[in-house]
Formats: structure tokens, sequence, C-alpha cells
């Protein structure tokens, strides 16, 4: 891009990831905001739905998509932007990033090929990319735990993960398990051995090692009584010593403008608030353990998605991204 500002609409921008989007490219220097839509709050304030921009802007909800932009942001529910994009034409020059499942494990749609947006993964096709399927939370964390060990060839034996995340997760729309009654002092087990992300990891970790066949991931994921961010903890049998270990994933992300490999136990509030993914490594006999972090709503949804955008217009992949975690 040149100096002129990347124009930007917003579909279903007053749940989450859209107002997490909002409160991103207010800030961003190379971004100006068409419209920002929704069906429910269409004419309200932004800052009335998502009261922490209060201050921040005084654009208002749209019900229409009018106006010139280069890129469209999708952050509807699971299996709505294939009806949205079914029903709704685009010039074809628009770029698109999805933030929804739809696109992730079958890529295809009608005229249209999104790539996965994961760019530890590769950002050289996501730059090349007109439509972008960005990477569900937990498939974001568990992958960035797994990538070095896939282009080594090194997924052979079973695969064990468990992993807890905020209650921001299960979306803004009420429901039983995100009531505060509930979830506060809390902790439960849910979609156990059968999360909806592993089709999208097993895909692309397979791609990554050579197209070979993944072993099974025993995956399982926890409600957490906090409201944002991921903690995963991944082990599995493993023949490098610890010492290979991490000398391979610093390798590995030695480019990775946001994933970062440490010798210290982390915690979940050096990511909250942030893009970044911090990855621990541990080795206890045969079995080496991967704990990785990520903020659900930045790295694990909106921040990644403004990360792709960066990539699609030749811009820093950083830009607008910088952000300082709350550490106490």
């Amino acid at each position: 891009m040149n100096n002129q500002k990347i124009r930007v609409g917003i579909v279903g921008a007053a749940g989450y990831t859209g107002g997490e989007l909002l409160r991103l490219l207010l800030h961003h220097p190379n971004t100006s905001i068409t419209f920002a839509h929704s069906n429910s709050s269409g004419g309200k304030p932004i800052h009335e739905v998502h009261t922490d921009l209060a201050g921040e802007t005084d654009l208002n909800f749209s019900t229409d998509m009018d106006g010139e932009m280069d890129v469209l942001f999708l952050c509807l529910g699971h299996g709505d932007s294939q009806k949205f994009l079914s029903q709704n034409s685009f010039p074809e020059q628009i770029k698109i990033i999805d933030l929804s499942q739809d696109f992730r494990v079958n890529p295809e749609f009608e005229d249209r090929t999104f790539i996965y947006g994961l760019p530890e993964l590769g950002s050289d096709k996501i730059k090349e990319a007109k439509h972008i399927a960005n990477p569900g939370c937990f498939a974001t964390a568990m992958q960035l735990a797994l990538l070095p060990l896939a282009e080594a060839g090194l997924l052979r034996s079973d695969i064990h993960i468990s992993g807890i995340t905020g209650s921001t997760g299960a979306g803004q729309s009420f429901s039983e398990t995100s009531h505060f009654s509930w979830r506060d002092s809390n902790i439960s087990a849910y979609k156990v051995l059968n999360h909806q992300h592993l089709k999208e990891m097993r895909r692309t970790l397979g791609i990554l090692q050579n197209n070979s066949l993944v072993p099974r991931i025993n995956f399982v994921p926890y409600r957490g009584n906090f409201t944002r961010g991921i903690l995963c903890t991944t082990y599995l049998t493993c023949n490098w010593t610890l010492e290979e270990a991490y000398e391979n994933y610093r390798r590995f992300y030695q480019n990775a403008a946001f994933t970062h490999v440490i010798d210290k136990n982390p915690h979940l509030k050096q990511v909250v608030n942030t893009n970044k993914c911090l990855l621990y490594l541990e080795k206890h006999e045969d079995q080496l353990v991967i704990i990785s972090l990520i903020d659900n709503l930045l790295k694990g949804a909106s921040g990644q998605a403004v990360q792709n955008m960066n990539l699609l217009f030749g811009l820093p992949e950083t830009t607008g991204l910088l952000l300082k975690p709350s550490g106490f």
C-alpha cells in the first residue's frame, strides 16, 4: 500500500471479535473504517455497545454496507459466513478475512478460494491471497505448539492436549455456561476428544508433515472462570533432548513476529491483551511437553485477523498490534 488508508468494512461488528477489531483498527495507523455492520444494533453508537470504546469513536453501527472498501472482515457465527456470501456480492478486488470456521477445512466456496491464515505456517501464501480463513483460537494455540514437530516429521505417536479458555471464547450470546453465577468459581470440560478445531489442525499439520497421516489428537478443553485467554498443555513421545527441542523450536520461530519460545514456565497474564503466543518446553523421560498461551480474542481471533490484513497489504505484521499485557 502507498500512503492511502486501507478502507475497512466489518460485518457482525457488535460481538466480541467485532469489538476487538474495532478497538484495534481505530488505532491502526493505516486503516479507515468505512462501516461497522450489525443487524441487532443498527443505528446505535458503537460506544453504547462496546463501552470500552467510549471517547474513542463517534461512529454508529450501520444496517447497510454502503461505502468503498478494500477489505471486509466477517465476524459472523459459524455457518453464517457462507450464507452471507451467498446472499451478497462484492467486487473481485475486495479482500475478505473470515473469522468463522466456515472455510478453514473446505477452502473452496463458489468462485472464492480461502487461504488458511496462520502466519507462522507460511506468510507468503497469505501475502498473495485474496481471501483468508482466520484460524480458530484453540487451533492456533495447539498448532503453534506442534508446527516444529510436524515440519521435522515427528508427529508419530498419539498427541495429548488439555486446554482451558476464558468465557469470551463462547461468544457474546447468552448461554447457561457463560452466565456469571455458573462460571464463577467453577470449571468444566466440554467437547471432550471432539472439538471442532481438530479438523483444521489435522489438515494443516498433515500438509506440513508432507501429507502424511497425523496421529490421534486427544484434546480435552475446559471452560475457565476468567474472561479471556487460552493455556494449552501438549505432550507426546519425542526423541529430541530438551536442548534439541529448544534449538529446533527457536529456529522454526526465529522470524515469527509474535510467537516466542521462552525458558521459564509462563502464566496467562503475560499474553492477555496481546497478539503474542508464548511457548515453553519441558522433557520428562521420553515425553516432550509444550505449554502454549494466547489471548483467544487477539492472537486467537481479531489480532491474528489484523496480522493477516497487514500481510495482505504489504505492511509490517506488527502494525497496530504492539500491545502491552496487563501483568498485574
